[in-house]
């Protein structure tokens, strides 16, 4: 009878387990297609484009102030900003100036009614002159700043060189043979050093590598660098294909202006099939997957500082590798949402604030939002 017993318990126990199992199954399927709140879709139409283009045109000729970044070798090197960086002096340093430049010809090639056109037009090419990039591409070649602007910098000259290779506009012409000598110098920087860099840099700031390799991957690949795209899809399989388990909970630190983890996620995308990719982001980032996955926006607690002003550009960021992590990829197709939220949140706050922020996020922004057009 005992036995008896026995065994009746154990199946009702195993019973038990089978109906508890179920009902979590069901619980982790409804949860999965609950609804989530859904926010309103950001657009960059003309009169968004017009708020934004005042950033640019505000300061890629405002001198100061300016952080030059600058290892001085002796009293020759010490000029102006403009006098050592004569395309390139505004918007506080020398990379915001080049996305500076980089927004208006975003913004010019996709609305050719843009209020201050020939104002824009004006200052890019008084600003790009072949005279004055023989004086850019000599600074690279100066014995104490080789490695200037890696690879942040590097990044946003060929994200310029790219936007200019697509605007079909005899100006763009102009200035994209202009640039060219320039473009020349970084694509061959980072021919140079990415077989020397045995090791990605993993933080939200400027040296992010995975950052850094995603705009020279897009400029490589529009432009039909086959050296320049090999060499960046390789490296980036050395450095990261076996990542797995992203801290995405850990950020953002408190100066980031990039997430490690969705820059890096981002970047796969460009580099690898369909199908390994999904593979390795469900190793890599495996909550995305769910449907009601998020992230807290970055919060910002003065403005005024040039640093805590950074979370504002996180909000951006994360928004761009979002929705390219989630192009053409269905399963993922709730990451937009997600994208929009920081989009929306941080808009509003980048337009008539301090310097701090208004000397670079508008650039952010417009990426962003045009990553937003491009799905």
């Amino acid at each position: 009878m005992y036995r008896y017993k026995l065994f009746f318990c154990l199946c009702f126990t195993v019973l038990l387990g089978c109906v508890d199992s179920k009902t979590e199954e069901k619980h982790m399927e409804t949860s999965e297609i609950k609804a989530v709140e859904k926010v309103a879709v950001p657009i960059l139409n003309l009169e968004e484009a017009n708020r934004l283009a005042k950033l640019p045109l505000d300061c890629i000729q405002t001198e100061y102030p300016n952080k030059l970044n600058q290892v001085i070798g002796g009293d020759e090197d010490l000029q102006s900003p403009q006098a050592l960086h004569p395309a390139f002096y505004g918007c506080f340093d020398w990379h915001s100036a080049v996305h500076g430049h980089w927004s208006l010809v975003s913004l010019l090639k996709q609305f050719p009614d843009l209020n201050a056109r020939e104002e824009s037009i004006a200052m890019l090419l008084e600003n790009m002159s072949e005279e004055h990039m023989k004086i850019e591409v000599s600074y690279f070649f100066g014995k104490h700043n080789s490695s200037w602007e890696r690879t942040y910098g590097w990044a946003w000259l060929l994200k310029l060189a790219e936007e200019l290779h697509t605007w079909e506009n005899p100006n763009a012409r102009v200035l994209e043979s202009n640039l060219q000598p320039l473009t020349d110098v970084i694509v061959g920087k980072y021919l140079e050093f990415l077989p020397k860099l045995n090791y990605p840099i993993r933080v939200g700031e400027h040296p992010n590598t995975a950052f850094g390799l995603s705009f020279a991957y897009d400029y490589a690949k529009t432009v039909g660098n086959t050296e320049l795209k090999t060499l960046i899809e390789q490296r980036a399989k050395d450095f990261y294909s076996n990542d797995a388990g992203c801290p995405l909970s850990w950020e953002p630190s408190g100066f980031d202006f990039l997430s490690p983890c969705l820059e890096e996620a981002a970047l796969m995308k460009r580099v690898l099939s369909s199908e390994d990719y999904k593979i390795w982001l469900d190793k890599f980032l495996p909550q995305l997957k769910n449907k009601n996955f998020t992230v807290e926006t970055g919060k910002v607690s003065d403005r005024t500082d040039g640093k805590l002003v950074h979370l504002d550009g996180v909000n951006f960021s994360r928004a761009w590798s979002l929705n390219e992590i989630a192009k053409d990829l269905p399963d993922y197709v709730h990451l937009k949402n997600v994208a929009n939220q920081h989009i929306n949140y941080t808009l509003p706050n980048i337009v008539g604030d301090s310097y701090e922020g208004g000397h670079w996020l508008g650039s952010f922004a417009i990426y962003a939002l045009n990553s937003v057009q491009r799905d």
